[in-house]
């Protein structure tokens, strides 16, 4: 059964979700339908390519990957549909999938399906949902689009490293209000050299050791470890961080290193 992902940030309330399923089953009434997120913040591109980045490797190859993410028609966008590690990816070409893969896609056509007027304002259920079926019933890239060389770059927020210091910023807080940040597993590593650390964050909060799991520490009590995105991420034992630590996105946390 052919497999397409949605990551949009259409949100619940209205009814532009359903219609993109809607039109998907008009045209493939036996496609299989995955929601990974609708709640990205409106136009947040690093967010949406951060939730589709830990997500899609879990999907069998084959899926095709739906982005609705900053896809209003305009004169200066492309649009893309590509594939990577035996993944389709449909979506703008607004800087997302520079964000998504660490190596150019393996190949890569501008789509040159022909636009439907009626749907000139919201060509998630027009163009994106013609190449994303055509591609999930194995279709040929090559059949929809043009090659294209290379895609719009788009650069992430990165630590600063100085000396014995490092400073992230919170990049994601998950619906258990746990904050991840834009330190990596290995950049935390190559920095540490197996020394003690101090993280700091609001509040005057302190944090000097890794946990493997939440509930290494008791229950309402503050820790840190690298998730399944091996980000570093604060976390409260069955507790809200986000909201009872006051971190939100964009703020600033450090790691201090010491002997």
């Amino acid at each position: 059964m052919a497999i397409i992902t949605l990551t949009t940030d259409l949100g619940s309330k209205d009814f532009y979700q359903a219609a993109l399923k809607g039109s998907i089953l008009s045209i493939l009434p036996t496609a299989n339908i995955i929601d990974i997120t609708h709640e990205v913040p409106s136009f947040n591109i690093s967010y949406a390519a951060f939730v589709l980045k830990n997500t899609y490797p879990y999907f069998p190859k084959g899926t095709v990957h739906l982005i609705g993410i900053d896809s209003v028609f305009s004169e200066n966008t492309r649009y893309m549909a590509l594939k990577h590690h035996d993944h389709y990816f449909v979506g703008a070409d607004n800087g997302i999938f520079s964000l998504l893969f660490d190596e150019a896609p393996e190949e890569l056509v501008e789509l040159n399906i022909m636009q439907d007027l009626k749907y000139l304002h919201f060509p998630l259920v027009d163009i994106f949902v013609k190449a994303a079926i055509h591609l999930a019933k194995g279709g040929k890239l090559k059949d929809i689009g043009v090659p294209a060389e290379k895609v719009e770059e788009r650069m992430l927020l990165q630590p600063v490293i100085e000396r014995d210091i490092i400073r992230g910023s919170v990049i994601y807080i998950d619906t258990f209000c746990n904050v991840i940040t834009n330190i990596t597993k290995d950049l935390f590593t190559k920095i540490q050299r197996n020394r003690d650390f101090t993280l700091y964050f609001r509040k005057s909060e302190t944090i000097t050791q890794l946990s493997w799991h939440y509930n290494e520490v008791p229950e309402g009590e503050k820790l840190c470890l690298f998730g399944i995105s091996n980000h570093l991420e604060i976390a409260i034992n069955k507790g809200k961080a986000s909201g009872l630590l006051g971190l939100h996105l964009s703020d600033i946390v450090r790691v201090e290193f010491h002997s």
